[in-house]
């Protein structure tokens, strides 16, 4: 079994996208809780693969340039100009707006616990965690904003 080692975050991407500009996958354990229950922190692993040759779609989750950072969410539009409206899973309202160039990787597969094995992208088993996972997304957002008019925040 591989070592598993923890490096800067600067350092870290610095190589994935070298990797990724070499054709090559990186894999990555999900650090965060902005994708649960899609992804658990410290427990899942993704497996990040090159754009090249990929169109970006929505419902992807991709790894992305942001506000100095790079963040990994789901593309829930894109835009005929290339603009991308990307959101957590777990996030209550919060959207980032960013462009086609910014997308610097798409997770093509998940493993479950870091397992040998996981669900690949556009697999039934994707699609069925990426709905549940959306489903409660939208049920929490509702409820947040029903207590929050109820009790006036």
């Amino acid at each position: 079994m591989p070592t598993t080692r923890n490096i800067a975050n600067d350092l870290f991407f610095a190589s994935a996208e070298e990797f990724l500009r070499e054709g090559r996958s990186v894999e990555l354990r999900v650090k965060g809780f902005s994708m649960r229950p899609f992804l658990r922190n410290g427990r899942d692993v993704v497996v990040l693969s090159p754009m090249e040759g990929v169109e970006v779609c929505e419902g992807m989750v991709v790894l992305f340039r942001h506000g100095g950072k790079h963040i990994l969410h789901r593309v829930r539009r894109v835009g005929q100009d290339g603009t991308l409206r990307i959101e957590g899973d777990g996030n209550y309202r919060t959207v980032e707006k960013s462009t086609l160039g910014d997308v610097v990787a798409w997770v093509s597969e998940v493993r479950l616990d870091g397992a040998d094995r996981g669900f690949r992208y556009g697999s039934c088993r994707w699609l069925v965690r990426s709905a549940l996972s959306l489903t409660i997304k939208w049920l929490r957002t509702m409820a947040i904003d029903v207590k929050r008019k109820i009790f006036k925040r």
